[in-house]
């Protein structure tokens, strides 16, 4: 005869299961689940909780540990598909495999599959930008502009610099930040560089290692580096190849070029470009160093200025007579010691740009040809060797680490030192350059030239 459905189902005993005693399983009052045991699949059950929820369960003897594995819904499965299910990882426990390392495993390359199919369609745009991010607080300023210049997209409206385009030019590494992470291949990154350097060489080398330095950090990364190859493709040798080793420069001028040479630059008609080429060869300082002076960076009572060092942060040089002459004359016309001419509002409260063309022109009026701006910083250094100033004088006012041991420890110099030696060289450049100059002069105190 059969059952009534709510005739209590024996839980003591293994039951060859069916749709209508599975419809009658109950979970016994007071406990939080219970199994019904299948005659047929010894080591298949059903699962009955409190609320009524009925789900196939395997259960078996690995060792002597229990392992019990949710088959899954009664809704969902059948009775002859739970047995099969139950049979099979029965036949896993026989072998000796555990079948929920099993699962693991196999959880694991589900993940790591869907983790490559999602890292396939990364671009090297959208890593460029994790990449920026999470290394910004590591880098200093200059560092991290280079990263921001080099990848920028140009197209935007600009007077100068332009090259008379119109529209500003786009960064070297920009074109390969719509590129695939995938597709960064020793090959794909030395057409680039070939490209890149036929128009910049310098400017290519330093793109080149700000990519070499991304590429190390994406392939730390396994949602990057699951599609790179096993080594940088930067590095490989048909890049660096390409790209060449930078030469060393060697401009500077002579001491028989500092009188054509002022005398050029101090006729140039836009006094900040004309002061501030003067400024970097007296201070030796770099070119962005000089740029980024402002007037709170001038300390008259002391007579020095504070330079933003890219090295240690910053450094206090002598304020010399000279120099301060030259600042003195300067118009305040915004917090910046050298400010941009341009009356347009976006310009207003900016320092001017480096004014690369008003320094060649000059040069080409003195008759020196090759002279970079950073070659005046260069000058600096090797003029100072006529007077014989210590080295460790020289290095410490240009914002050179310390080269020895007894440098680095050792010797402090105080602001009245480094005058002592740095007035000494302004005194020697302006002497060779036929400038009469008064250090002792009133602040309207005016210059000659010797003839």
């Amino acid at each position: 005869m059969r059952p009534l459905k709510n005739a209590p189902v024996d839980l003591t005993a293994a039951q060859e299961l069916t749709v209508g005693l599975i419809e009658r399983l109950t979970c016994p009052e007071g406990k939080s689940q219970a199994f019904l045991r299948d005659r047929k699949a010894p080591a298949l059950r059903v699962r009955v909780t409190p609320s009524g929820a009925k789900s196939y369960v395997f259960e078996a003897k690995l060792g002597r540990q229990t392992v019990r594995r949710t088959i899954g819904d009664v809704r969902s499965w059948t009775i002859e598909g739970a047995r099969a299910e139950a049979n099979r990882l029965r036949v896993q426990i026989d072998q000796g495999a555990d079948p929920r390392e099993q699962e693991r495993k196999q959880e694991a390359e589900r993940r790591a599959k869907a983790a490559l199919e999602a890292v396939q369609v990364v671009t090297m745009g959208e890593a460029w930008n994790a990449y920026i991010e999470s290394r910004r607080s590591r880098w200093g300023e200059h560092h991290y502009n280079d990263h921001i210049r080099k990848a920028k997209a140009g197209g935007e409206t600009a007077i100068r610099g332009t090259r008379g385009r119109g529209t500003t030019v786009a960064g070297p590494i920009y074109p390969l930040l719509a590129l695939k992470m995938r597709d960064l291949t020793p090959s794909t990154l030395s057409a680039w560089a070939e490209k890149e350097t036929a128009k910049a060489p310098t400017s290519a080398r330093l793109s080149w290692r700000l990519v070499r330095g991304f590429l190390s950090w994406a392939a730390e990364h396994p949602q990057y580096g699951l599609v790179l190859p096993a080594q940088n493709p930067a590095k490989a040798k048909v890049v660096r190849e390409v790209l060449g080793k930078s030469k060393t420069r060697s401009d500077a001028l002579q001491r028989e070029q500092l009188a054509p040479w002022f005398a050029a630059v101090r006729q140039i008609a836009n006094p900040m470009a004309s002061a501030y080429l003067q400024v970097l060869l007296l201070t030796g300082a770099r070119p962005g160093e000089v740029l980024a002076l402002r007037w709170d960076d001038i300390d008259p009572k002391w007579k020095g200025l504070n330079i933003r060092d890219k090295v240690e942060g910053e450094r206090i040089i002598p304020l010399t007579p000279y120099v301060d002459y030259l600042l003195h004359a300067l118009p305040h016309v915004n917090e910046w010691v050298f400010a941009s001419p341009s009356h347009e509002e976006k310009n207003a409260d900016k320092a001017m740009s480096t004014p690369h063309k008003l320094h060649e022109k000059a040069c080409t009026v003195a008759g020196i040809t090759g002279l970079t701006l950073h070659g005046l910083r260069r000058s600096f250094k090797s003029l100072s060797e006529w007077q014989e100033i210590p080295a460790g004088v020289v290095a410490q006012i240009m914002g050179h680490k310390p080269s020895a041991t007894a440098e680095k420890h050792y010797t402090v110099r105080p602001l009245d030192l480094l005058r002592l030696h740095h007035e000494k060289i302004e005194a020697w450049i302006l002497t060779q350059a036929h400038i009469d100059f008064d250090p002792h002069a009133s602040v309207s105190r005016t210059l000659r030239a010797v003839k």
